[in-house]
């Protein structure tokens, strides 16, 4: 019987490297920006066509190569950082792995100028699925050139699982940014389809961050700067008001290398403790130096994953650090005696303060534990264990999904019958005679024929407008109402970019935004149904949950913006709603396909039903 065990070819042995290498446009990106950053560059231009599928090109002004190592760079496992074994764990510099430019070779047809200073002449080599095609002297300035053309053309189901152009030019933006945050001393420069995205000049740290992230970083960052024997980190933080919803604009870098690192994100979260809401994020962009020895970081091949020796001294090294950097700058806890709509908008705000309201206020327990001596320690008994059993005598809505609202002649008078979109479930018949009772400002209870409701209003809210969004986006356009001052919005490159894309999406759904400038849009409009006053922040943070959207399913954009623009719509738990203001949420609940659960799964209400109550209480 013939042998049946062969030695791959060497196009095919790169092309399966260049799987964990070269995953998609914005990988090749970063293996080329920190190959010019380590070839001592002091400028470094990166061009991108077609979101990095016809063209990427790089092109730096470094020490440059000789004509062998120009050639030799292409092979696999070439280096110029290691020469034994020892030297892998104390690699200083960004781009050392050698499969990178010959995973680039195997997968996109490649061309390659570049000269040394003390050279006439340079060398040009052009390679296409890992074969040199022609190699020849060249005039060129010192530096060096190299452009990837036709990204994976060699592997055609490769480039059938890339993402539309918006999202690959996202991920390219975002290793651009990663890079060019490691070394704020090089100039750096971005350019797609011939227009220039960033345009960074060389400075400070700080300038850098605030070119990136925007203007508004200016006067919001706090300087961290410790040094030990052990380890020293230095950066910036955003101070408190600065924190977002979502997990935005976080980088840490290690030995100047961008990482991903849930732990030391904690240390920095638990540093911001009592200065920020719990459910938000702070800013930071920190770089932490320490013997490459103490640092595994060839744990992942995007090498954005490592391990430290000892991860509790780094950790307690961070939090501290931030902790010290927060105080030194009398940054703690504070009041904010500034109203913004939300609550000017409040009764308690708008109406006055009566003889009634005054001598009801002194009268509550919550008066006396300010106002009277010896109050502080005292702690009222908490009843909720009696609550414990409870549990076990409510049933959910998802056992009967109800359907739209009908006025029935059968029903009493004053009353709303909610009606299944199964024939022979049982409808509920909310007694709308009967006063609606808002509990902890965040659900409601609401009287029916048989029991009573416990709607959940953000929850509620959330799935009416998903539907009244997602009809939206997919034909009937909703209204948009003119503002009065039309507000100037100004975001950073990446976001600017991503804006820019969801443009006609937010129009559908009632927004009125038009780009003014490089990375400044002007708001006209806003959904029919949307509070003025507060447009900015809104968008603002849609992009941040946009980008951040989390799910294990696969959701198109159109999708992810329908879903972003229901949360952040929605009231939120802790807001006070009138008797109209309940009733008509629990109406418009109950038209909505699918009332009883969130667009991710969560019950907007729970129904009680008489026969559970009364076994509760033994009847």
């Amino acid at each position: 019987m013939a042998d049946i065990i062969q030695l791959l070819p060497d196009n095919i042995a790169n092309q399966i490297a260049a799987g964990e290498v070269i995953q998609r446009p914005a990988s090749a990106v970063k293996e080329l920006l920190e190959n010019a950053a380590d070839a001592g560059a002091t400028e470094i231009k990166l061009i991108v066509s077609d979101a990095g599928k016809a063209l990427i090109q790089v092109i730096d002004n470094g020490r440059g190569m000789s004509e062998t190592d120009a050639r030799m760079a292409f092979e696999r496992h070439a280096t110029s950082k290691i020469r034994h074994i020892d030297d892998l764990f104390r690699i200083r510099t960004m781009g050392f792995r050698g499969e990178a430019l010959a995973s680039i070779a195997a997968v996109a047809q490649v061309e390659l100028k570049t000269r040394r200073p003390e050279d006439e002449l340079g060398t040009y080599i052009e390679i296409e699925n890992s074969s040199v095609l022609k190699q020849e002297p060249c005039a060129c300035p010192v530096g060096t050139s190299i452009s990837m053309k036709n990204l994976f053309f060699s592997v055609p189901a490769r480039r059938n699982f890339l993402k539309s152009n918006a999202a690959e030019m996202r991920h390219i933006v975002d290793e651009f940014i990663r890079v060019a945050m490691a070394f704020p001393n090089i100039f750096f420069s971005l350019t797609a389809n011939g227009q220039e995205m960033f345009h960074l000049e060389a400075g400070s740290l700080k300038s850098r961050i605030v070119q990136v992230l925007g203007s508004s970083y200016n006067a919001k960052l706090v300087q961290v700067k410790e040094e030990t024997d052990y380890m020293n980190i230095h950066g910036f933080a955003g101070k408190p008001e600065t924190a977002r919803k979502t997990r935005g604009d976080q980088y840490f870098f290690v030995n100047n290398r961008f990482i991903k690192s849930a732990y030391l994100n904690h240390a920095v979260n638990s540093a911001f403790e009592s200065m920020i809401a719990k459910d938000s994020f702070p800013s930071y962009v920190l770089y932490i130096d320490l013997d490459p020895s103490q640092v595994d970081i060839n744990v992942h091949p995007t090498k954005q994953e490592i391990k430290f020796e000892d991860e509790k001294i780094v950790y307690a090294f961070a939090q501290a650090a931030v902790k010290h950097a927060l105080a030194q700058f009398s940054i703690s806890p504070s009041l904010d005696f500034t109203l913004n709509a939300d609550i000017q908008n409040l009764d308690a705000v708008n109406k006055p303060f009566t003889t009634e309201k005054k001598d009801a206020a002194v009268s509550s327990d919550l008066f006396k534990a300010f106002t009277q001596k010896h109050q502080a320690h005292f702690i009222e008994r908490d009843n909720k264990s009696d609550l414990k059993h409870w549990k076990s005598f409510y049933d959910t809505a998802g056992e009967t999904p109800l359907g739209t609202t009908d006025a029935s002649p059968a029903a009493d008078a004053g009353s709303l019958l909610l009606k299944p979109h199964v024939a022979s479930g049982p409808a509920i018949q909310v007694l709308a005679e009967k006063p609606l009772l808002q509990l902890h400002t965040t659900y409601i209870i609401a009287s029916t024929n048989n029991g009573f409701l416990l709607v959940h209003q953000q929850f509620a809210h959330e799935r009416i407008l998903y539907e009244r969004f997602g009809i939206a986006a997919h034909g009937k356009k909703m209204a948009t109402q003119q503002t009065m001052f039309p507000s100037t919005l100004e975001l950073g490159h990446a976001d600017a970019a991503l804006l820019t894309d969801l443009l006609p999406d937010l129009q559908t759904i009632g927004y009125q935004v038009e780009p003014f400038g490089s990375n400044s849009f002007v708001i006209q409009g806003i959904p029919a149904d949307m509070d003025a006053g507060n447009e900015k922040h809104s968008i603002e943070l849609l992009i941040e949950q946009f980008k951040h959207f989390s799910s294990d399913i696969k959701f198109s954009k159109r999708e992810k913006l329908v879903r972003c623009m229901a949360r952040q719509q929605a009231i939120k738990a802790g807001q006070t709603l009138s008797q109209k203001e309940m009733l008509t949420l629990i109406e418009d609940l109950f038209t909505c396909h699918t009332p009883n659960s969130t667009p991710t799964g969560s019950p907007t209400y729970v129904e009680f039903k008489e026969d559970y109550l009364d076994r509760m209480f033994g009847r």
